[in-house]
């Protein structure tokens, strides 16, 4: 009987001890997680571009003003120790939640270290540099690879001449009048929230705010302001063609970047709170998976010829548009989505010093198939952004690749919605994907 007791005893000890442990090594996490988020909107106290969203404590917000001059070093500093000290816990712990983490913020703090020496002008190679801040180095394409993609539009466009001025006179057709741009975008953000709906239960509170701008370096953003509420910008300086209605509803809304960070904030800042989660560092790897599954996006929530029925069926007549180009139009954007790679190259070449702003607006003009004023603002954003660019196109292909080769054969449909609402509700970067991939 005695024996019996003692082993009781010494279970329950030895249960306690690993209880204990446990939420030793939780604390000791959550801990740093609170030094890595006021050290990320320490950076964006003078970095304006870094911290593109927080809606965690006020408490954890930088106690110290402003300095005059940027603290670089002590802040690379700062980095270098916060890295080390998540690199130890992944490594001594045997809870792969809290290893995983760690791994996680290791790489965010990469990217943090990256970013400050860009924007004290110590610069890098393209792939480099998008290695440190977004965890993943897009494949490198000749000009020869997207002349012979172009040469693919040359029975598809109507009239003669060259192709991108013929692909130009074609969309044209498709320019949504300034008088109809916002019943357009309502309209397509309606549907694409109605198609999440259908899947997804987001927060009750969960809403956006549209609003139109000027003279922007982007088509569109999305400013996540917490408590599951959005403010969606729409640049109405550049031209607007019909298909960018759905692209820029799923990728700014539902189910990209406002669904991504309200599933962020629900699953892992309020039900579990990993306090990491509430801030969003633009310049690190949470990019390539926001950006990636953003325009992966549309694709779920409108599979095969949804989103050209739909553009035809409804948007177009509320733009007041004829349709009968519609089908050559289409299909020639169907031709054209493998040279969205071109915009790498571009941004690989200026920041390389091996392609200046003439040569780069040629390139996109001829294999990006941009305006004039759609080139000139390209590059303007390629000159802020830098590698980021790598996000939308290659972060794309890893999201679709990662999911569809876990969704398998058949109709992948409700699969891929599952699967998609996984990869959007936890900490991922393009390692992880790439390592599924293989």
């Amino acid at each position: 009987m005695k024996n019996a007791l003692y082993t009781l005893l010494l279970i329950h000890m030895v249960s306690c001890t690993q209880k204990n442990a446990k939420s030793d090594e939780k604390a000791t996490m959550n801990s740093l997680a609170c030094k890595y988020v006021t050290l990320g909107l320490t950076i964006g106290q003078y970095d304006g571009d870094f911290v593109d969203a927080y809606y965690g404590p006020d408490s954890l917000k930088p106690k110290t003003r402003k300095q005059l001059k940027f603290p670089k070093d002590s802040l690379l500093n700062e980095v270098k120790t916060l890295r080390a000290s998540f690199e130890k816990t992944g490594s001594e712990t045997k809870n792969d939640t809290i290893k995983k983490r760690a791994l996680w913020l290791s790489k965010q703090l990469t990217g943090f270290e990256r970013r400050i020496k860009i924007f004290t002008g110590e610069y890098s190679a393209f792939d480099e540099e998008s290695k440190d801040l977004f965890d993943a180095v897009a494949p490198v394409n000749s000009e020869k690879h997207f002349k012979l993609l172009i040469e693919q539009l040359d029975n598809v466009l109507p009239g003669t001449g060259s192709i991108s001025d013929r692909y130009q006179k074609l969309a044209e057709k498709f320019l949504i009048p300034k008088n109809k741009i916002d019943t357009v975008f309502r309209a397509a953000i309606k549907e694409a929230r109605r198609r999440t709906l259908q899947h997804y239960n987001l927060p009750k509170e969960e809403s956006f705010t549209l609003e139109y701008v000027t003279d922007k370096p982007w088509s569109g953003y999305n400013w996540y302001q917490g408590k599951y509420k959005s403010i969606i910008q729409i640049n109405i300086s550049q031209p607007i063609f019909i298909i960018r209605a759905i692209d820029l509803a799923c990728h700014e809304g539902y189910p990209g970047h406002h669904v991504y960070n309200a599933l962020l904030e629900k699953n892992l800042y309020r039900d579990k709170e990993w306090v990491e989660i509430s801030l969003y560092p633009l310049f690190s790897p949470q990019s390539l998976i926001a950006e990636g599954s953003a325009n992966y996006g549309i694709e779920v929530a409108f599979p095969g010829n949804e989103q050209t029925t739909f553009c035809k069926k409804v948007l177009m007549p509320l733009a007041g548009m004829d349709t009968t180009f519609a089908d050559q139009y289409f299909q020639a954007l169907s031709l054209s989505s493998q040279l969205n790679f071109a915009r790498n190259e571009v941004a690989r070449g200026i920041i390389n010093g091996k392609m200046d702003d003439k040569e780069a607006e040629r390139w996109l003009r001829d294999y990006c198939l941009l305006t004039p004023k759609g080139a000139t603002d390209y590059v303007r954003f390629t000159k802020k952004y830098r590698s980021y660019v790598i996000n939308y196109n290659y972060g794309q292909e890893l999201v679709k690749n990662y999911i569809e080769k876990q969704a398998g054969a058949g109709d992948i449909s409700q699969k891929r919605w599952q699967l998609f609402e996984q990869l959007l509700s936890h900490q991922f970067t393009a390692s992880d994907l790439k390592e599924t991939k293989e």
